[in-house]
């Protein structure tokens, strides 16, 4: 069954400028719908209609947001299975993972509805007698999201959440290879009663769409998540309206095992990480740095672990790995292996094309050994069920490995050694850090981003989005003596 949709603006659906076609990864012959691209024209009407509710919404008050808030977010965790179907249909992850995305978009929208209500502010004294000072938070007013393929709803969820908890409006340009996942989330929004306007969803390609979207002077904020080159694009555009960015972007993470860590629990752990979801995460663990006394066995085990995961049809019962997103995915991937090979990496498993009853984009899960840090495959985010392992002779070592990339999102070590934790918790340079954990895998209340180019500006999720989604005001009183 396939839909056709146009793109929502000023409170209507609208047809879109041109349309595109979207096709099941796991079935090609499967058409998912024809989707409306969004003009110029009607991304500008959108900003408009955006500009002129914010105010509204503002005023609202925050028993409204809150009740809104919780209202998406209750749906989308009843419709879990109904909206996650979509999403593993189209973008091409295992039904169960599609499930869990669409519930926890749902949890970020009843987080944020509670931090509405928590919205407060600071008193201070004054230096100088008979003056009051507070300090309070206002929305920065009207926000652009741009959001990725790999999660298409719980991304925009995280950012959509705390924008409109947060008193400000929204134009979401989602990803063009999964538009009925932005479809589903969006008709959600669309049935509050919120004024017209408030939120748009305004479909389009990167070059078009998103580049006049974030090169306007009608946008307060940008919130961006994708890979580094277009990221940085944003934020020159960015500069020239002083125009506020939140970005997260790539990523190459690095997982430890040393030589006292519980070996089939590491395995476990780094099979899931490198693997899971296609190797389509930014926290994909794609750099496995193994102590020298336990590589051959952990290799062994990685290899068996990697066999053995059952690919195939998202919506099949039994399936562990999905299909690459696209063809163009899929290509990139095979390039990557090809890298690896001339590079002198020794191809233990997978690294090719599958074929399963349905004519898909299907890869074998990859293992690569005998790799070392100056390669490509470990300089460059690949997107992909391949992960690299790595030789070291201490924790020392390790750690230096670990820490010698331009990324800096998640990191992970495996040991049983506390010394050893504490220390990687304190020196290793990422943003998130896992002890005896997947690098993939983090909660929706507390702070979520990385550093060096994984990341820049304020981070996403928990009591931190405040920073981005908010401005502060200091406001200061001379009331005078009372009469």
């Amino acid at each position: 069954m396939s839909q056709t949709k146009g793109i929502y603006i000023a409170g209507r659906w609208e047809d879109g400028a041109t349309m595109i076609e979207n096709r099941n990864p796991s079935d090609l012959s499967d058409v998912i719908g024809t989707y409306g691209q969004a003009s110029a024209a009607q991304l500008d009407e959108s900003l408009a209609a955006a500009r002129k509710a914010q105010p509204i919404w503002w005023a609202a008050g925050i028993q409204k947001r809150h009740d809104v808030l919780m209202a998406i977010g209750t749906e989308l965790m009843a419709r879990a299975e109904e909206i996650g179907t979509i999403v593993s249909r189209e973008e091409g992850k295992p039904l169960a993972e599609g499930k869990g995305e669409v519930y926890r978009a749902g949890q970020f929208f009843t987080y944020f509805a509670a931090e509405v209500l928590r919205n407060q502010g600071d008193l201070a004294e004054s230096v100088r007698p008979g003056i009051e000072i507070d300090v309070r938070r206002e929305p920065v007013g009207v926000v652009a999201i741009v959001s990725p393929w790999n999660f298409p709803v719980a991304t925009p969820a995280w950012k959509i959440a705390p924008a409109l908890a947060f008193g400000n409006a929204v134009v979401w340009k989602p990803a063009n290879l999964t538009p009925a996942s932005a479809v589903a989330l969006t008709e959600i929004i669309a049935k509050q009663d919120i004024p017209a306007g408030l939120f748009n969803l305004v479909s389009g390609p990167g070059r078009d769409v998103g580049q006049r979207l974030v090169e306007s002077r009608d946008v307060d904020a940008i919130s961006f998540t994708g890979s580094v080159p277009v990221g940085r694009g944003i934020a020159a555009a960015a500069v020239q309206n002083m125009t506020k960015v939140q970005m997260e972007m790539g990523s190459k993470n690095p997982m430890i095992i040393m030589d006292d860590a519980d070996l089939d629990l590491a395995v476990a752990h780094a099979s899931g990480a490198a693997f899971g979801g296609t190797g389509q995460k930014c926290t994909a663990a794609s750099r496995l740095i193994v102590h020298e006394a336990i590589h051959d066995a952990f290799v062994e085990k990685l290899v068996q672990s990697a066999q053995a995961l059952n690919v195939g049809h998202a919506l099949e019962a039994g399936t562990q790995i999905g299909p690459v997103v696209s063809e163009g995915q899929l290509k990139q991937n095979l390039d990557y292996v090809d890298v690896g090979k001339g590079e002198g990496a020794e191809l233990l498993c997978g690294g090719d094309r599958l074929n399963r009853p349905t004519e898909g984009y299907y890869m074998a899960p990859t293992v690569f050994a005998g790799t070392r840090n100056d390669m490509r495959m470990n300089r460059e985010e690949m997107f992909a069920p391949i992960t690299c392992v790595m030789k070291a002779g201490s924790y020392d070592e390790a750690l230096a490995i670990a820490n010698d990339s331009e990324f800096g999102l998640t990191a992970g070590i495996m040991t049983k050694s506390l010394a050893r934790a504490s220390h990687f918790r304190a020196n290793m340079r990422a943003g998130c850090v896992m002890v005896n954990l997947p690098t993939a895998g983090t909660d929706y209340h507390v702070p979520f981003g990385g550093r060096g180019a994984s990341s820049f500006g304020p981070r996403e999720q928990g009591t931190y989005a405040a920073e981005f989604y908010t401005t502060v005001k200091t406001a200061y009183v001379g009331a005078g003596a009372p009469e």
